[in-house]
């Protein structure tokens, strides 16, 4: 049976230098970081390659890289840090985020604003942000803005630049958290031209592992202990993230970075090309005119939303499976929640139309011919399950 994987923004396949650096890794560098004997020191030294690794990727030379266990970790640390970082942000500071945020995102929020901080949701529809709503909510008591770099369900890519400079001239105590798993090594990005103080990573978003994930700390915030841990115990990670660094994990993540920028402009291209071929056969071919696609003005190469005619994204989903072509219905960290895509109502999507839709995200392995096969399955589909309708 084929096996066509268009689910990339869920999870990507790890490179095979990749893998390579995890398993040689885990038997050169078994030692615990923290320890003072010179195996501890030579892991330790492993660490600070790929800390310096990241922070090139970003354009910096200054700041901190805090190594977590997930991109949805680095997002908790981000929020939570901040929040608790000083005893008066408890007595209902305001924290800004969009309507169309990850699970990992909106779910700290709403534990927040049960604790008594003030939240405010800024609207995205037709995925582009709302800067005069940003604008009125910005005030003296606002600690954090937290928005996607690239919206993990439309694509869209958001003026994070635009957000940055309105925060920092108008609420200059707040920071600025962008999460950028879904646009790193997909999009060119630079820390300072952003505007982010905090930048969220993940390993397996990138073709490296599973298991791993980084928050980019900006100097001012850790000079000004702007951030405070959320994981108490050894002080690891300059005491702000507890726990033995997943060595393995962390090497081979660096491995997938410096593949990554390697292969950046040619990979984007790539990506964007099979972008277009996919929007063109959905709009030439007649058998999938009925196909709606979600098509934002700014938007990240490798992903693609489509609302389907009537058909529900699960139905579609597995009947694609069949066919060896494997795509999603959303956010996988929410695919189990019986709730209508946020993301896609936020857009401007109707809740019917959001339980229509499907997510095709590319890599730079995908093919034109993986395109044809989907569109190939897509037509067949929508005919077959349309008389099941």
């Amino acid at each position: 049976m084929r096996r066509i994987y268009l689910d990339n923004s869920a999870t990507t396949k790890i490179s095979e230098a990749a893998l390579k650096r995890y398993v040689d890794s885990s038997v050169e560098y078994f030692a615990n970081p923290s320890s003072l004997h010179s195996l501890g020191a030579d892991a330790e030294r492993e660490i600070k390659a790929v800390r310096g690794r990241v922070l090139s990727s970003l354009g910096m030379r200054e700041g901190g890289v805090i190594f977590t266990a997930s991109g949805s970790e680095a997002n908790n640390l981000a929020i939570f840090g901040r929040a608790y970082a000083k005893e008066r942000y408890k007595k209902g500071a305001k924290i800004i985020t969009t309507e169309g945020e990850h699970a990992s995102v909106t779910e700290p929020l709403e534990r927040l604003k049960s604790e008594g901080f003030k939240i405010a949701y800024i609207p995205t529809v037709g995925g582009v942000i709302d800067l005069e709503r940003l604008r009125e909510e910005l005030t003296g008591d606002t600690v954090l803005v937290t928005m996607m770099l690239v919206n993990n369900e439309t694509g869209a890519l958001y003026d994070i630049a635009a957000v940055a400079r309105l925060v920092h001239s108008l609420s200059p105590e707040a920071l600025v958290h962008v999460d950028a798993t879904q646009g790193y090594m997909k999009l060119p990005i630079n820390a300072r031209t952003l505007g982010a103080d905090m930048i969220t990573l993940s390993s397996h978003k990138i073709h490296g592992p599973k298991g791993v994930g980084a928050l980019y700390v900006g100097s001012d915030v850790l000079k000004s202990r702007g951030l405070s841990p959320i994981i108490h115990g050894g002080g690891q990670e300059m005491g702000l993230r507890s726990g033995t660094e997943n060595v393995p994990a962390i090497l081979a993540f660096g491995t997938a970075v410096e593949e990554g920028v390697r292969e950046l402009a040619e990979s984007s291209k790539k990506m964007n090309e099979m972008r277009d071929y996919l929007i063109e056969k959905l709009t030439r071919v007649e058998a999938l005119a009925e196909i709606s696609p979600t098509l934002p003005p700014s938007h990240a190469p490798h992903i693609l939303n489509v609302t389907l005619p009537s058909i529900k994204s699960e139905t579609m989903l597995h009947y694609l499976s069949g066919e060896g072509i494997f795509v999603s219905s959303g956010s996988a960290c929410s695919s189990n929640a019986p709730h209508v895509s946020r993301a896609l109502v936020a857009y401007g999507r109707s809740e019917r139309e959001a339980d229509c839709s499907i997510r095709i995200s590319l890599s730079r392995e995908t093919t034109g011919e993986e395109i044809d096969a989907l569109c190939d399955a897509l037509a067949s589909g929508l005919k077959r399950l349309a008389r099941i309708r």
